[in-house]
Formats: structure tokens, C-alpha cells, sequence
């Protein structure tokens, strides 16, 4: 049933729902199946492009750049946080600036120039060009690391407008479904997500580091042009533009307008109003409606969860970086066989793959026998204790990886002393942030899902994205400032000369603080009922006066949607 609901939501990707004929349903069913297959195919090469160049970045940055430890791992976070905010910032741009075909052709053209860019930077050049006097051309080290630096930038702006235009999370059509629908259908989406990632980590990290080395960064050019030809086959059907109902900036000036107010009139946050925030309404001297506001007041619940998934998130980052590195230095030889280091992240993606489909069958037997699941928010915090216990098992495995011999082994072309501990020990650390990201991705998305009316549901998620590529760059930022406090110790260049255990210790103190800081808040995000019940009574009631005309100005907008939903929210 999950799966069906999953499919049947896939399938109101594009199409409304309208009053149609029979004959219009057969004629129509086929270009309903050829977007559904454009759009899986796009995000499927989106998806092979990005974890295509992220997988194996610290050891091209620190094998063929010669880059410290700490910076291999600050450019990797940054450029996985810039993929992540870039699809907020990018879709807001699209609906405001120059429109969303322009954006969604200008992002596939600099996805395009970007992954062209690194295969450029990755060439052996001394391979690939030498000329009829036998000359071998090398790019300079700096013109290497210019060329690197914009062909990530590029291709971080181009997977941003592809993700915003083409599959944004408001164009599944996930109006009317009750809670545990719901559950099944964004716990199936990670899922898929996951299938990818899967796929990818074990076939590209093997070719870039064993069979082709450097040319594996060839593998994103590739896709990107799969991704080209499904946007020029579709181009008419790709675009989905989701229901407005609100703006980062209108949402970011109520804030500003609210603290500037209680300056002026020095009074405290609370003085003699509702709310801090009601000191941005026109009636209280701000520049805001009654109805801008209170949709800020109903996001503003949400910010403590948001503000707590950064740290978490930072853990979660510890796989393209901290974890990544520690596995880089131990052995990773098999018999005869040398294993890629993608095959670890596909260790902390099997619990993935493994508790979708297992909390379904506990979830439809709960309900079978009449009794309630497990509430989303308590879910949160067993994800973050298993979080918090896998920086913990990483520092005492980097503890025990210290502790033995070092060996030679071979990683793209160059000989490294790394320890002769066996990688798969590290294996319990990945298996316990897999377990958490299982737990707390859907069930976030969820809450951020639920407690916010029909109109304010998009801006949720973007919120809760920019949390998640907001904990990327908090993470960049704290080894940065770990490295230049401790002078390197803690985040060495060599690791067995180093104290990487201290930073995986720093980091279980600091998740273990969010976590009790979380479990005092959690209260608020027990019951999602009351809200959805809220959700229902549509806007305000100076907003339903204005139901008669042809439109409701909203947020700068015109959406004629929400003033249907307002209409039937008054029936």
C-alpha cells in the first residue's frame, strides 16, 4: 500500500486535478508517462553528477592538489553546502527575477561548463598531451586550482536550478493524506535517493581510484549531457512551478522589521504585545500585514527544530570528511583486492535501504492493530543519540587505527603510509550515522510538513534545507577553527602523527548538548493533529473577504490556487 501511495503521488506529479473526459484520459496518458520518466531520469544524472564529483573530492584535493587534510575537507563541505542552498536561492531567483525556463536553460548550461571544467583539472596532462616535440604541457598550480574552484561553483549554481526547477519537493501533490501516508511517502523518497547514491559510491569511486584514475571525473561530464537531452526532449513538460505562499525575504524582513520596532520604542522582545514579532504589523507602526505576520509567528515554531538539525547536520557531514579520512588511512586491501573508499558510504547507506522498508511493516502493523506508531519527534531523538554514539565510536576507532602498524598502500598512483587496521572496523561508525539519517531526514520533513498550513508548506522545506546546507558550512567552519586553535593537532595532515580522536570527542560533547537541548523541545512537535486541524481553517479572515476577486496578492504574488483553497476552506 506504501508503495502504491508512493507511485500514485509520483503520477499527480504534473497534472492537476481536473474534470476530464475518457478520450482525454487515453490521449494524455502517454505524455503523462514520458514526463514522469524525463523527470526520473533528470534527477537520476543530477544525482550521478553531484555524488560523482563529492565521493572521491579529498583525495583528488590532497593527492593531485596537494591540499592539507583540513582544507580537502573544508572544499568538500563547501561545496555540498552551496548544492544544498542553491535550489532555495536559485527557485527564488527563478520566480522573481528572470523566470524559470531562462534559470532552468541557464543552470543546465553552467551544470554543463562546470563538469567540463573538472575532467580539465583531473587530466594527467602528462598522458594526455605531448607535443610533436615531445613536450609534455602541464597546467600551472594556480591556473589547476582556478579552473578547479569555478568548475565546482559552476556546477553547484547548475545542480541548484536543476533541482529547483525541475524536481522540487512542492510538485508532489501530498494535499489530503493523513500522517502516516505521509510518513511512507518522504521515508520511500529518501529511499530512492539512497538507491542512487548506492549505485554511484560503489561504480564511480572504483573508477576513480583504481581503474582510471583521475579520468573518473569524466563520469559527470557524461551524465550531464543525459541530463541536457532529457531537458531538450521535455523542455515544454518539465517545469513545475509549485503552489506559491511564501517568500524568504518577506519572511526574513518581518524579523528585521520586528527587532528594528522594539529598538525604537526600547522596549523588551515581549513588551505589551501578543509577540515580539506582532511589532512588524501595520496596526503596531511596522510595514507588514496582519497576514504576513502571523504566517512568520507559525514558521517561527519551527525554528528551534531547524536550529537544532545544524549541528546535526555536521555530524552527518562527517562522512564526506572526517570519516572519509580516517578511511583513506587505514588498509584497505581485501586479499589481492584494493577496495574503493565509496565502499564505506555504501555501509552507512545500507541501513537506509534497510529501515524504510522495515518501519513500514512496523508502522502498518501498529495501525492494524489499532495502536500508534511511534510519534516523529521522539524518532528525531533516537537518530540523534545514534549520531551522538557514532562520533563517539569514531574517536575511539581512530584510538584503536593509531594503535597499529603503518603499511604502504597505493591511492592514485601515490604511496601513503596508512595504518594496517582493516577499514571495514570502521564500519560500526558508519552503520550508526546511517541508522540516524534514516531516522531523522523523513521524520523532519515530516513535522516541517505537518505543522504548517497548505500555503506555508514550500517555505517549511526550504527552511529545513537551508538548515541542512547550513550545517555543511558549520561544519567547514569548525574544523577551520579547531585547526588554527589547536595548530593542527587536531585535524592533522598526518594522522598518526595528529589527534583527530580529540575533534570526533569535541564533536559527542557538542551533539550531546543539542540532543538534551532537542529532548527538552521536543514537547512542541508531539501532537502534528492540532496544527493539521489549523491548517484546514485556511487564512485569515481579511483574506476571506477578499475571496470574491479573481486573485489574493500574496507575498507578492498572484496565485489563484490559494483563493480556491481559501473559497473551499469557508464551505
Amino acid at each position: 500500500d506504501s508503495l502504491r501511495f508512493f507511485a500514485i503521488t509520483l503520477q499527480h506529479l504534473f497534472l492537476p486535478a481536473t474534470h476530464i473526459t475518457k478520450t482525454e484520459i487515453a490521449t494524455k496518458s502517454r505524455k503523462k508517462l514520458q514526463v514522469i520518466i524525463c523527470v526520473l531520469l533528470v534527477e537520476l544524472c543530477e544525482r550521478f553528477t553531484f555524488f560523482g564529483i563529492v565521493c572521491n573530492m579529498i583525495l583528488f584535493c590532497t593527492v593531485r592538489l596537494g591540499y592539507s587534510n583540513y582544507l580537502a575537507a573544508t572544499v568538500n563541505l563547501c561545496f555540498v553546502g552551496a548544492s544544498t542552498l542553491t535550489p532555495v536561492l536559485v527557485g527564488w531567483f527563478a520566480d522573481t527575477c528572470l523566470g524559470r525556463t531562462k534559470v532552468l536553460y541557464l543552470c543546465a548550461f553552467l551544470h554543463f561548463f562546470g563538469t567540463a571544467m573538472l575532467p580539465v583539472v583531473a587530466f594527467p596532462f602528462e598522458d594526455f598531451y605531448i607535443d610533436t616535440h615531445h613536450i609534455t604541457h602541464r597546467l600551472e598550480p594556480r591556473e589547476q586550482q582556478m579552473l578547479f574552484y569555478i568548475g565546482l561553483l559552476a556546477a553547484a549554481l547548475g545542480i541548484g536550478g536543476i533541482r529547483a526547477v525541475l524536481c522540487p519537493m512542492g510538485a508532489y501533490s501530498l494535499q489530503g493524506y493523513n500522517q502516516h501516508q505521509l510518513m511512507s511517502f518522504f521515508n520511500w523518497f529518501y529511499w530512492l535517493v539512497n538507491l542512487n547514491s548506492t549505485v554511484v559510491f560503489l561504480g564511480i569511486a572504483y573508477i576513480q581510484q583504481s581503474v582510471a584514475k583521475n579520468l573518473g571525473f569524466l563520469i559527470p561530464f557524461t551524465s550531464v549531457l543525459l541530463a541536457l537531452l532529457a531537458i531538450h526532449m521535455m523542455r515544454n513538460k518539465l517545469t513545475y512551478k509549485p503552489r506559491k505562499g511564501g517568500s524568504l525575504l518577506t519572511t526574513l524582513g518581518v524579523f528585521l522589521n520586528s527587532l528594528k520596532m522594539c529598538c525604537l520604542h526600547r522596549r523588551h522582545l515581549s513588551g505589551d504585545v501578543a509577540s515580539w514579532l506582532d511589532r512588524a504589523k501595520e496596526n503596531n507602526g511596522g510595514h507588514y500585514t496582519e497576514t504576513h505576520v502571523e504566517n512568520v509567528k507559525i514558521l517561527a515554531k519551527l525554528f528551534p527544530l531547524y536550529g537544532l538539525q545544524l549541528l546535526y547536520r555536521v555530524c552527518i557531514t562527517q562522512i564526506p570528511s572526517g570519516y572519509y579520512i580516517q578511511t583513506m588511512n587505514s588498509n584497505l586491501h581485501l586479499n589481492d583486492l584494493l577496495l574503493p573508499i565509496g565502499i564505506m558510504n555504501v555501509i552507512s547507506i545500507l541501513p537506509l535501504l534497510l529501515l524504510a522498508p522495515l518501519m513500514e511493516l512496523v508502522s502498518t502493523c501498529y495501525l492494524s492493530m489499532e495502536k500508534t506508531p511511534l510519534v516523529p519527534s521522539k524518532v528525531i531523538t533516537i537518530g540523534h543519540v545514534c549520531a551522538t554514539l557514532s562520533v563517539l565510536v569514531a574517536a575511539l576507532s581512530e584510538l584503536q587505527r593509531k594503535s597499529c602498524a603503518l603499511v604502504e598502500q597505493t591511492l592514485s598512483g601515490k604511496v601513503l603510509l596508512v595504518s594496517s587496521m582493516p577499514c571495514f572496523q570502521l564500519a560500526p561508525q558508519y552503520i550508526l550515522l546511517g541508522l540516524a539519517e534514516a531516522l531523522v531526514t523523513p521524520a523532519c520533513s515530516l513535522i516541517s510538513f505537518q505543522l504548517t498550513p497548505t500555503h506555508l508548506r514550500g517555505i517549511s522545506l526550504h527552511f529545513l534545507t537551508l538548515s541542512y546546507g547550513g550545517g555543511c558550512f558549520l561544519g567547514a567552519f569548525i574544523i577551520q577553527l579547531v585547526y588554527f586553535i589547536s595548530g593542527g593537532n587536531f585535524y592533522p595532515d598526518t594522522l598518526h602523527d595528529g589527534n583527530l580522536e580529540r575533534f570526533f570527542f569535541l564533536l559527542t560533547i557538542l551533539m550531546a548538548l543539542n540532543t538534551l537541548a532537542y529532548l527538552n523541545l521536543s514537547h512542541r512537535y508531539v501532537d502534528l493533529s492540532v496544527q493539521s486541524k489549523t491548517a484546514t481553517i485556511g487564512p485569515p479572515l481579511s483574506e476571506k473577504l477578499l475571496c470574491h476577486q479573481p486573485g489574493v496578492r500574496f507575498y507578492d504574488t498572484l496565485d489563484n490556487s490559494y483563493t480556491n483553497a481559501s473559497i473551499e476552506s469557508i464551505s
